[in-house]
């Protein structure tokens, strides 16, 4: 499969302790709000974000005749990294961008320093297959990972069988709304701030419908996650979950519970996104942790 072309930036000295932000999946690398970057940098760190392939500013594949799995999303995090010249760096990630972050800790220990992962699943919990199960009113086999909560469910339910959306002020409008419950019910929702960080996501895409792949490419290989490996992470990990977390609510304590050493951080009012009121608690966090 030909190499396809991943956008990047930096910020911060390039001899400050680097770490790399790895967001979620099918989410563009600019969710990693600039605010909360300025405090990693303002406290001696060398921060990269970057989109993942069929996102944003990166390549969009032709998935019917180049099609690809998370092994190679999850490739693409080494690749970053070596484009920036980096044996090894601080894993900081979001939502599915942890599975990654996990994975690569446990296939390639010496280049992760430290893990974060922010509203994450643990690693062989098969997370895809626990919220497709909410979404289609079937029950959860004992043992499965806590279902997402109900306004997750009755959105994105509503989702699926909606028409799509008519042009740009229709799907910002959509995209809004997604936030909105991704958000949670526990800090107040800026309705400006979501309009102004949804047309910029809209605007950098390349297509923003190509963000679909990702769906393909975990069901190309629903076998991604290796099950029982947790233990095999050496890396410092600190997980965190937002008491208000409607997507993969309890997900980090079982992180927690299944790394060696690993700590758990719950953040007061914080659902499944990262707003202002959380750019404080968060970086001062993810600084200590980096620093060891």
């Amino acid at each position: 499969m030909p190499e396809n072309n991943i956008w990047s930036e930096e910020f911060g000295a390039a001899t400050d302790a680097p770490i790399l932000l790895i967001m979620g999946s099918m989410s563009q690398g600019v969710l990693w709000p600039d605010a909360f970057i300025g405090r990693l940098t303002a406290g001696g760190r060398r921060v990269i974000r970057y989109d993942h392939r069929d996102t944003g500013r990166s390549d969009t594949i032709d998935f019917d005749k180049e099609p690809y799995t998370w092994d190679d999303i999850k490739n693409d995090v080494l690749r970053v990294m070596d484009a920036h010249g980096l044996d090894s760096a601080h894993l900081v990630c979001h939502s599915a961008g942890g599975l990654l972050g996990q994975l690569i800790a446990v296939e390639r220990p010496e280049r992760v320093r430290t893990l974060t992962v922010i509203g994450s699943s643990p690693l062989g919990g098969a997370e895809g297959a626990v919220i497709m199960r909410a979404l289609m009113g079937e029950p959860q086999p004992e043992g499965s990972l806590p279902p997402p909560a109900p306004e997750f469910v009755e959105f994105f339910r509503a989702l699926v069988t909606s028409p799509p959306p008519a042009g740009r002020r229709e799907q910002i409008d959509l995209m809004i709304a997604e936030q909105r419950v991704l958000h949670g019910t526990g800090l107040p929702f800026d309705e400006d701030a979501a309009r102004l960080l949804q047309e910029h996501i809209y605007d950098r895409a390349r297509d923003l419908s190509a963000v679909a792949n990702h769906r393909r490419a975990a069901a190309a290989n629903p076998d991604f996650e290796p099950v029982g490996v947790l233990d095999q992470i050496k890396a410092p990990t600190l997980a965190v979950e937002g008491t208000c977390e409607p997507a993969k609510p309890g997900h980090s304590a079982l992180i927690a519970e299944r790394i060696p050493g690993a700590r758990l951080m719950m953040v007061e009012g914080m659902g499944h996104t990262l707003p202002v009121e959380v750019h404080e608690e968060l970086a001062t966090a993810i600084l200590a942790h980096t620093a060891t």
